[in-house]
């Protein structure tokens, strides 16, 4: 795909991955228009004054439950990558309807106005709490990836193809525990909840080209999951602050000891790549389903589970993945 020819809209343009994601796209892609699409106008104005003012961006201010201001925005957009998102988990509890309409509601005003408006493809962003959720976040997104499967049936005749893309923790996007571990090594203590944990980790730069791969390749329907490596919390917390002792806390609301990327009944509709998995829609009845011919079946009751991965990082990989962050923490940048 020749992206210097198209005009890409970021929803949730000035988060950790839109900005990261327009930083990649400005330096290697070069497309004809970057649309930044967010509510917040402060987070605008300090991309532009951190540098995001290249002549080929372009920043609206809108939020995605506003059908109408993302009609008007995805006029004349070839490519959405749909980022936008409240993802913090205990503000989603506390505020459900403001997660489900901003997750789901939202979601689906993106695909109603990327179908009117002509949009070719759409990539939405999802995480590994969409399987088997146990929070109201994991819910909202668990929804937000069926509308965006099933949105390519009634698409009909038009151009548009949606897409997913789920991984795991991003590691030291906001909300990340990496800041706060970070934090409370100055007083000599990291809390952990549970240290049984493990999570599947992803830097920010791999989930933008790996995003950056499914917009290339998608065919529509898909949900793309990127082979990545599991870690221990307990090594994490040592690998911040191996002087601290590390006190364990409890296990929070809505939190789990292991997670999902994959489920033993999505597997009979994955296949298998080199480099990641790609979940088929359930219904054969349009596209999406010529992955079968270049990937291999997974084996009955496979689990792609942060604890059962034969991918692990230990202590001294995760400092070295946590070095520029610590740099960045340090300098004041992070955030």
């Amino acid at each position: 795909m020749d992206w210097k020819n198209k005009v890409v809209l970021v929803t949730g343009g000035t988060g950790s991955f839109g900005k990261k994601f327009i930083q990649v796209m400005l330096n290697e892609y070069h497309p004809a228009k970057i649309i930044v699409f967010s509510r917040d106008e402060l987070k605008q104005h300090e991309m532009r004054i951190a540098g995001y003012d290249d002549p080929s961006l372009r920043y609206f201010i809108g939020d995605i439950r506003d059908s109408q201001r993302l009609h008007r925005a995805l006029e004349g957009v070839d490519i959405v990558i749909h980022a936008a998102a409240l993802k913090q988990v205990p503000a989603c509890e506390y505020n459900p309807m403001e997660a489900i309409k901003t997750n789901i509601l939202g979601s689906s005003n993106v695909i109603d106005a990327a179908i009117d408006c002509g949009v070719e493809r759409v990539v939405a962003l999802s995480t590994d709490k969409a399987v088997n959720p146990v929070n109201l976040y994991g819910a909202t997104k668990l929804a937000a990836e069926k509308l965006i499967v099933q949105s390519n049936a009634y698409a009909g005749g038009r151009s548009a193809r949606f897409a997913c893309v789920r991984y795991g923790n991003v590691v030291g996007s906001r909300g990340s525990v990496v800041p706060v571990f970070l934090k409370q090594r100055e007083s000599g203590r990291v809390t952990v909840t549970d240290d049984r944990m493990t999570r599947f980790w992803i830097s920010l730069e791999q989930g933008v080209r790996f995003v950056i791969q499914a917009a290339e390749n998608m065919h529509g329907g898909e949900v793309f999951v990127p082979k990545i490596p599991s870690m221990t919390v307990v090594d994490l917390a040592k690998a911040i602050a191996p002087e601290a002792k590390v006190e364990i806390v409890g296990i929070r609301p809505g939190e789990k000891l292991h997670e999902v990327l994959i489920s033993e009944d999505e597997a009979r509709q994955t296949v298998e790549l080199p480099e990641m998995y790609v979940v088929q829609p359930a219904e054969a009845l349009w596209f999406g389903r010529d992955w079968e011919k270049v990937g291999k079946p997974l084996p009955d009751n496979f689990r792609y589970a942060s604890n059962t991965n034969d991918q692990w990082l230990n202590v001294e990989q995760i400092s070295q993945i946590i070095a520029p962050i610590e740099a960045d923490y340090l300098a004041g940048k992070l955030g």
